[in-house]
């Protein structure tokens, strides 16, 4: 697969990764946590000329890594974000990855520490689709968006929109963008209110500092 035919299959896999793209800026320092096969560093490096590293859990993720040139260690962002210094990157990007982790609030509080701004994507567990599975089916929702069985799911804090607004507010950090996603990749109107877009966006992505 050549250059093109990568970035191509990155953003048409996750509709969330152009967003998080348009919010680094060209040439920056940029960590990201939880990177699996390197995909969106790989876009971030071919984009927008970053200095990217990455940090992954599993030894395939960090293996598809090494295989397309980055700079990626094996590492698990529970416990071993402390290691890295205060302000040691321009941007640090946990994509789709927090409601996976054991201790979002805390990881939170380590990207904020670590970058001097955060770059955080969820899918939002309040989305009509997943409530009306719940609500017509009686079980838990298993959609093209969250393709996880419960008993197989990675998944282990089911979090909505206005959750992680809650949490940002909760840690003292500051939202200074967001862009919240429908089914189809396309922004929903920022002039609605908190409430419609946790129950019209399948996913959001923030810019968040302290």
């Amino acid at each position: 697969m050549n250059e093109d035919e990568e970035l191509l299959s990155a953003l048409k896999s996750r509709t969330d990764f152009e967003v998080i793209a348009n919010f680094i800026r060209p040439g920056a320092r940029v960590l990201d946590v939880g990177c699996g096969d390197g995909s969106l560093l790989y876009l971030l490096q071919t984009r927008r000329n970053v200095d990217g590293r990455g940090v992954e859990l599993s030894q395939q993720g960090v293996d598809q890594c090494l295989l397309k040139g980055l700079s990626v260690i094996q590492g698990d962002a529970d416990s071993d974000l402390i290691y890295y210094p205060d302000s040691g990157f321009d941007y640090v990007v946990l994509s789709q990855t927090l409601q996976a982790t054991r201790n979002p609030k805390a990881v939170l509080e380590q990207l904020l520490r670590i970058g001097e701004r955060a770059v955080v994507s969820i899918p939002n567990f309040g989305y009509w689709r997943a409530r009306a599975h719940l609500l017509f089916l009686g079980r838990m929702p298993v959609t093209k968006e969250l393709p996880y069985s419960w008993y197989d799911t990675p998944n282990i804090h089911f979090c909505t929109i206005e959750d992680f607004v809650d949490l940002v507010n909760e840690i003292g950090a500051k939202i200074e963008e967001a862009v919240v996603l429908n089914r189809q990749g396309k922004p929903v109107k920022r002039k609605l209110p908190l409430g419609a877009w946790n129950l019209f966006g399948q996913q959001a992505v923030f810019l968040l500092h302290r």
